[in-house]
């Protein structure tokens, strides 16, 4: 059984001996441990102290792709190796290496495809208010999106089983923890978390300049999870909604004519067009809605080839 730790890394050298030094050297049922670096476009002495920490693999940027293009670089490259686990981490000191037994053990129990750190990020000093607020909400609707109850959506200590390596497609630059936990959740993958407690902050987040930022591209993958995966809840709620609005001057008009039996006037007539007008965006979101969940089909169908093709490419060879 090989475990492959991936640490995507921006020049880390001042942290990254940390990192490595405190990553496990055995563990119960794992038989190898090899790590992976995946220098994204570093201009410090990343890669020279991680071979001075004796690092034999790596990715190399040459310029910055940021963190999901780096982690799906280093899954690849582990699966290449011939990982059955693969864990990752920060190459910050962020996370405890130290728990990667833990982290890992409901896999090799066979209890879990994915298993996620939960930071609690309630308990983390250099988080402001507003930032947990935003976490705790955007895990909320991501797990809507993705049918899940994971804790902790953005964290990026984690781990995987093969299987469920080879299921992963990444499509968006950013937030890879969100996108991945939501295709985990629709993939039917089982997934499990343990509690941890990060490690002293050492440096600023690089991957988003601001909270903001972070809440805008991570909303933008999670509503791209719901078009994808339940296109039917989206656009038919959308669809039922229009209609419910676009009924009511119909209905408002006709209960002036057999009442009144006056119904005429311009504001009347413009009710009517804008009535039309909501009924015309509901046909089309019901349209739209079947539409979706036909290219839902296909995406999965292309998805199963593209997983086949995948073992195919990273099948291990005696």
């Amino acid at each position: 059984m090989k475990l492959i730790v991936i640490i995507p890394c921006l020049n880390e050298a001042a942290t990254l001996p940390v990192v490595l030094k405190t990553i496990p050297k055995k563990i119960t049922g794992i038989d190898k441990i090899e790590i992976v670096v995946i220098d994204d476009g570093s201009t410090d002495k990343t890669v020279e102290v991680a071979k001075m920490n004796g690092v034999k693999h790596f990715v190399s940027h040459i310029k910055n792709q940021g963190l999901s293009v780096s982690f799906c670089d280093g899954l690849n490259q582990a699966l290449k190796l011939g990982a059955d686990i693969i864990v990752l981490t920060d190459g910050d000191n962020q996370y405890p290496q130290k728990r990667i037994p833990d982290l890992i053990e409901p896999i090799l129990k066979h209890k879990a495809d994915l298993v996620i750190a939960d930071r609690q990020i309630q308990t983390i000093d250099h988080f402001s208010a507003t930032k947990k607020m935003w976490q705790r909400f955007g895990t909320w609707v991501m797990n809507l999106a993705a049918g899940t109850n994971v804790p902790d959506g953005t964290s990026g200590f984690r781990a995987y089983s093969r299987d469920a390596a080879l299921q992963l497609n990444l499509i968006a630059k950013y937030s890879f923890a969100t996108e991945t936990t939501i295709q985990a959740g629709n993939k039917g993958q089982a997934i499990a978390f343990i509690k941890i407690k990060t490690n002293a902050k050492t440096r600023e987040s690089r991957q988003f300049t601001s909270s903001w930022q972070h809440v805008r591209k991570s909303s933008i993958t999670i509503m791209r999870g719901f078009v994808m995966y339940k296109p039917y809840a989206v656009f038919f709620s959308l669809g039922l909604l229009l209609l419910v609005v676009g009924l009511i001057p119909f209905i408002h008009y006709f209960v002036l004519y057999f009442s009144v039996k006056s119904p005429g006037g311009a504001h009347h007539l413009q009710s009517l067009i804008i009535g039309t007008v909501l009924l015309t965006a509901s046909f089309i979101s019901f349209t739209l809605g079947v539409i979706a969940d036909l290219i839902r089909i296909n995406r999965r169908l292309l998805e199963d080839i593209l997983e086949h093709t995948r073992r195919n490419d990273f099948s291990k060879h005696p």
